[in-house]
């Protein structure tokens, strides 16, 4: 069976029985994005999960709901960021009733930072959290592995960063509006998703504002194109 699953090109692991990439953590490497604009944020990222080079899900969300208006979107060890942002939703749903309103987006960030400095040693989660408060209005955080804290007026993470920093600081422009900031978060998915083979799938975006949550989804077949196929 083992000489079968070579000569098929499929390596198997060393007990012959399951194939190499079955003893692999599942990773959300990937591409996450969050941008501010005057009343809101806006949030993006490709939804393509794997286990070494398998595709373990194709159509992940990454963008996960902490709160009413604030979200936080994962890159890193899928189990471990699932487990943080299900702690920090716990947390922050406990401190909204004690307060008796809707929490801030830098409470909300400085749990995540809590979490990932304490575990530091142990998690493998690099995380950006955003969202809209009455008394700072729209806010990105990022929260690297390691557990430091900065808010900036736009971030982006996962594998598939390294290949768009360029992108991202030639195209923004402070002052965008609501609609040049979806565009020009999908824009930079779609490059990091041609080039980065962990990144894929379909890009989902959320809109975040006073009014509330807004999402949407950019099938593979939509997707922005900037080369000849």
């Amino acid at each position: 069976m083992a000489a079968a699953l070579a000569v098929s090109g499929l390596r198997v692991g060393p007990a012959g029985g399951a194939p190499e990439w079955a003893g692999r953590p599942v990773s959300t490497g990937t591409t996450i994005i969050a941008v501010e604009f005057d009343g809101g944020v806006v949030i993006g990222a490709d939804s393509r999960t794997t286990t070494g080079s398998y595709v373990a899900n194709r159509v992940t969300d990454k963008l996960t709901p902490i709160h009413e208006r604030i979200f936080c979107c994962r890159s890193g060890s899928a189990a471990d960021t699932q487990a943080i942002a299900d702690a920090v939703a716990y947390q922050l749903g406990f401190h909204s009733i004690e307060l008796d309103e809707p929490p801030l987006v830098h409470t909300a960030a400085s749990l995540f930072k809590e979490m990932c400095y304490r575990y530091r040693e142990d998690l493998m989660a690099g995380i950006i959290v955003a969202g809209w408060d009455r008394r700072k209005g729209g806010q990105v955080f990022a929260v690297p592995m390691g557990g430091m804290m900065v808010r900036q007026p736009f971030s982006v993470g996962g594998s598939g960063s390294s290949y768009i920093y360029g992108f991202v600081d030639a195209s923004y422009k402070p002052g965008m509006s609501r609609e040049e900031c979806l565009s020009f978060t999908a824009n930079a998915l779609a490059l990091a998703m041609d080039r980065d083979g962990s990144s894929g799938g379909v890009i989902r975006l959320a809109a975040i504002s006073e009014q509330g949550v807004e999402r949407q989804v950019v099938l593979g077949n939509q997707l922005p194109r900037f080369s000849a196929p």
